[in-house]
């Protein structure tokens, strides 16, 4: 992680835990629908939420929107420093530039002063389809052009006096992506909001982010992740704490541990693990439970879970611990569940 700490709103970025943010997909002056899109997104776990800033009623909607939310704001800002400095002006907890399209010097340094005196911080976010002229002119469209251009906008900031910076170098391809954030990592000490851009839609999406954003996570590397979805955003939310899950950086769930099963599972394991990750979603306690397909080694696999199951064809074995039951194969799911519904009590 990051060496330097950057404060969002209430959220630290840099401090250890990574942070989930996503971006609302109505029209930021539309206030009741972001608002309500929005709200959706914190309860679901979303740390930081962003919205596009395309002209002044978006920004002047920014003070009416983050008085009724419980999450940081961030605007999001191209082509127009003008427009940075209403949104910060309205109360944004951050604002997003693009180092490829909001101007020269002159307009940094109009950012700059703005951001310092509201006490807010920036992410100046590079991406290969807004790289510089003069970096892709120089490096192509490269990890160095994308470093170099970020960079570059970066000083300019720390010239005027800016020191709370966010920083992002994303790609759509994930060799790129994760190369870019490697080479940055060693040249900066500031937060890194990670991220693989116009990823796709969601099952594409996903696989592309998990990768990339994955690998990096595992490297050490970055303090934020949005995964960008041709989807709900609600659905990059959900994406996101998988891959903080899977990647052990979130603990407070219920893992749900399910074998592939093959030609050996005689029981409907398939359906009852889908059953079972239902019953066991939005559960904030660390917990493991398993549901595998047959009695060959299931338990064995299994044995560090606290609750689990596994079938045969005419009966299942229930295992807590160094308990095991051996129930009929036509009352095992309710045996099992009555003994979920124990634990996750104990839980809750």
């Amino acid at each position: 992680m990051s060496q330097k700490k950057v404060k969002v709103g209430g959220v630290l970025l840099g401090g250890g835990r990574i942070a989930v943010q996503s971006m609302t997909t109505v029209k930021t002056s539309d206030v009741e629908n972001s608002v309500a899109q929005i709200l959706r997104l914190a309860h679901m776990g979303c740390d930081i939420v962003r919205v596009a800033v395309l002209d002044e009623a978006d920004a002047r909607a920014i003070a009416k929107i983050r008085a009724r939310i419980p999450v940081p704001l961030v605007a999001d800002i191209h082509f127009s420093a003008r427009l940075a400095v209403l949104a910060a002006e309205a109360g944004a907890d951050k604002l997003r530039i693009n180092p490829g399209n909001i101007g020269g010097e002159r307009e940094i340094a109009l950012v700059a002063d703005c951001v310092r005196a509201h006490g807010i911080p920036v992410r100046v976010g590079a991406n290969t389809g807004s790289v510089e002229k003069e970096s892709e002119a120089r490096y192509g469209r490269t990890a160095e052009a994308l470093v170099e251009s970020a960079l570059k906008n970066v000083a300019v900031l720390e010239k005027h006096g800016v020191s709370d910076l966010v920083i992002s170098v994303k790609a759509s391809r994930v060799p790129l992506t994760v190369e870019a954030y490697r080479m940055l990592a060693a040249r900066t000490p500031y937060p890194l909001h990670l991220g693989v851009t116009e990823a796709g839609c969601e099952r594409s999406g996903i696989v592309k982010s998990s990768v990339g954003i994955g690998a990096l996570l595992l490297d050490g590397i970055g303090d934020t992740i949005r995964v960008s979805l041709t989807a709900e955003p609600e659905r990059e939310v959900l994406a996101a704490h998988e891959i903080l899950r899977a990647c052990g950086l979130e603990k407070d769930f219920v893992e749900v541990v399910s074998c592939p099963t093959c030609g050996r599972c005689e029981y409907d394991c398939m359906g009852l693990a889908e059953r079972v990750n239902a019953r066991c979603a939005g559960i904030r306690k660390p917990c493991r439970v398993a549901v595998m397909g047959c009695v060959v080694n299931g338990p064995g696999e299994a044995k560090d879970c606290d609750l689990g199951i596994a079938g045969g064809k005419d009966y299942c074995i229930i295992f807590e611990g160094e308990t095991r039951q051996r129930v009929e194969i036509a009352h095992a799911e309710e045996a099992f569940f009555a003994r979920l519904e124990a634990l996750l009590g104990r839980m809750e």
